[in-house]
C-alpha cells in the first residue's frame, strides 16, 4: 500500500514562501505512472485541487487562483513530490494534502479529488496579514 507523508507547512506572514514535501514510499506502477498533486481544504469549506502533475510526462495544472504563485514539481528518483508556494496571501491558509493514483485522461489529470485512491494525512499552512 502507497504511504504518502506530507511536511513543510508552517505559520508565514503574507508574502512569504513555503515549501511542501510529500514522499512516498512502497510506490507501485499505479502510483508512478498517473496524476498526482495537492488539494487543500481551508477551515469550513470543500476541499480543492491546487497542482497536479501526469507522472509519466511531467505536464502540470494550476488551479486558476494559483496566479503563477505555486510550482509543482516532482523527483521521481526519491518519490517526492513538492509543491513550492511564494507571495502567500492568508486565503492560502489551508490543511494541504498530496494525493496520487489519478488517471489521467489523455489531456488532463482529474481535478475531483474522489479520482485519487492515495492520499497523505495533511499539513497545515497558516498564512498571518
Amino acid at each position: 500500500q502507497v504511504q504518502l507523508v506530507e511536511s513543510g507547512g508552517d505559520s508565514v506572514q503574507a508574502g512569504g514562501s513555503l515549501r511542501l514535501s510529500c514522499a512516498a514510499t512502497d510506490t507501485t506502477d499505479t502510483y508512478r505512472s498517473n496524476c498526482m498533486g495537492w488539494f487543500r481544504q481551508a477551515p469550513g469549506k470543500e476541499r480543492e485541487w491546487v497542482a497536479l502533475i501526469y507522472a509519466r510526462s511531467g505536464s502540470t495544472f494550476y488551479a486558476d487562483y494559483m496566479k503563477g504563485r505555486f510550482t509543482i514539481s516532482r523527483d521521481g528518483a526519491k518519490n517526492t513530490l513538492y509543491l513550492h508556494m511564494t507571495n502567500l496571501d492568508p486565503e492560502d491558509t489551508a490543511i494541504y494534502y498530496c494525493a496520487a493514483g489519478g488517471r489521467y485522461s489523455g489531456a488532463w489529470c482529474p481535478r475531483r479529488d474522489d479520482s485519487y485512491i492515495y492520499w497523505g494525512q495533511g499539513t497545515q499552512v497558516t498564512v498571518s496579514s
